[in-house]
């Protein structure tokens, strides 16, 4: 028995929000019931307050439910990660449970995703957050990653975004890399825009992430734009490396040799010997660590019959005498 496709999919992942379950599944269900065949996937991440017993309630009152509890807290991108896999819909919209992201701009997310692209990322323009703790150093955080991985977005961490199935079905998620789907997708060459959202004040419970993700975002960011720039080409950025150093020693080198030719000066005794010295290790050493990084590149993608691109459609004329089935 084939499982039952729906139109649209909204993902919750949760953390002790048992006092902003039921406002927010009343809202998603006034904005989607009788407009879209919907389902609702609430993730509990491993909630220790009576967040589950609220969702196993909604769940035997309301088909449209479907509840995923994960055995203890694996962090918000494995919920999201989880609730995506699980999904049944072509059109999948992922939201906090804070309630401070706004069902009610689920259905323009969903317009932009029938105009043709492929994900609708939601822009907080006037957040209700704490200006020292959230806002600056999101700020921060979005200038940066917009400038590194080339993807001009204004709001890579709001959680609510859309997308379409097939997007997030080639999408492998680790650490905190749910906020950074959108430079995912652009490098598989999808169609991506920013949506001004409602962002409202928190009225229950408590903010679970703080400063001390953002030293977390900066090595995710750093994997980002090696898997987007040069997982298919490592050597080009290790073999850079080399021959930076490379470059680096040479100069060195012939200042240690004018030294010693035109100024007598020691070469045991000059710190730029050593540093040459250091410098034509270093460069080998990246040359030899760009050579090992292709072969695991080239085991990964043939070991898995992986391509190195991304088809969005072939057109092509049925063969002379071929049968359709």
């Amino acid at each position: 028995m084939g499982t039952k496709t729906r139109d649209v999919s909204v993902v919750v992942p949760l953390l002790n929000e048992q006092d902003n379950i039921e406002p927010l599944y009343e809202q998603i269900t006034q904005v989607l019931s009788g407009v879209y065949d919907y389902e609702i996937i609430f993730v509990d991440d491993g909630s220790t307050d009576g967040s589950f017993d609220v969702l196993s309630r909604l769940q035997k009152a309301d088909p449209h439910v479907r509840v995923i509890q994960l055995r203890k807290n694996f962090g918000q991108t494995a919920a999201m990660s989880a609730g995506f896999v699980y999904s049944r819909g072509g059109k999948i919209v992922a939201i906090d449970a804070d309630l401070q992201n706004d069902p009610a701009d689920i259905p323009r997310m969903i317009d932009k995703l029938n105009e043709g692209y492929d994900v609708v990322s939601g822009w907080r323009k006037k957040r209700h957050d704490k200006p020292l703790t959230r806002i600056y150093p999101s700020i921060a955080a979005n200038w940066l990653i917009a400038r590194i991985t080339g993807v001009k977005l204004h709001d890579f961490g709001c959680t609510l975004k859309a997308y379409r199935k097939d997007v997030i079905a080639e999408t492998k998620l680790y650490g905190e890399m749910h906020r950074f789907i959108p430079a995912l997708a652009s490098w598989s060459g999808d169609k991506i825009c920013e949506m001004v959202v409602n962002h409202r004040p928190r009225t229950a419970g408590s903010a679970k992430y703080g400063l001390g993700r953002t030293f977390k975002v900066i090595l995710d960011l750093i994997t980002v734009k090696f898997l987007v720039s040069f997982s298919t080409k490592p050597i080009y950025i290790f073999g850079g490396l080399g021959m930076m150093t490379v470059f680096g020693s040479v100069v060195c080198g012939l200042i240690v040799v004018y030294q010693k030719l035109f100024s007598n000066f020691s070469m045991n005794r000059n710190a730029l010997f050593y540093l040459t010295v250091l410098l034509i290790i270093a460069s080998i050493q990246f040359v030899l660590m760009g050579l090992l990084a292709e072969m695991l590149v080239r085991i990964y993608h043939e070991s898995q019959n992986r391509p190195t691109y991304v088809i969005k459609e072939i057109l092509e004329s049925s063969e002379d005498g071929g049968e359709t089935e």
